[in-house]
């Protein structure tokens, strides 16, 4: 199924987002802005942009393996999520776990945005869970092979 994103820019640097391949799940967001994010630093990062989701959707915000495998360099609140119904400028949040700073260009490729349906879901209170052959096992209780 495709859906209709829209797009404005609202920075004279934005670029549309696209797909870098064919069959690509996320799409390319731009930097609008230099930063230099120092070792063990965060910073907010615009990509000029503003979005309209389609209903029933949410926008993640990934990091780039590139970035993350050659400069230590990924999206902190990975992965973000822009609700639907948020109608400001898409900025991510990039931190630098390497031993060097790393500059952040104008126009470079910076995180990827992966278009999800959202479940939406209705809430019941009860006093007991079913039982599952799992229980509370959790945080490595299914072994390490």
């Amino acid at each position: 199924m495709t859906y209709q994103l829209k797009v404005k820019l609202v920075h004279e640097d934005a670029k549309i987002p696209f797909y870098a391949n064919p069959g690509d799940a996320g799409l390319d967001l731009y930097s609008v802005e230099e930063k230099v994010i120092q070792p063990g630093e965060a910073e907010l990062i615009a990509t000029g942009l503003v979005i309209e989701l389609p209903q029933g959707t949410e926008a993640q915000v990934r990091p780039r393996s590139g970035l993350a495998l050659k400069h230590c360099v990924t999206v902190l609140n990975s992965p973000g999520t822009i609700d639907e119904g948020y109608r400001g400028e898409i900025k991510v949040i990039l931190i630098n776990h390497g031993k060097a700073p790393f500059k952040v260009e104008k126009q470079m490729r910076i995180a990827q945005m992966v278009i999800a349906p959202v479940t939406r879901v209705e809430i019941e209170q009860v006093e007991e869970l079913s039982e599952t052959s799992r229980g509370e096992g959790g945080f490595g209780s299914s072994g390490m092979k």
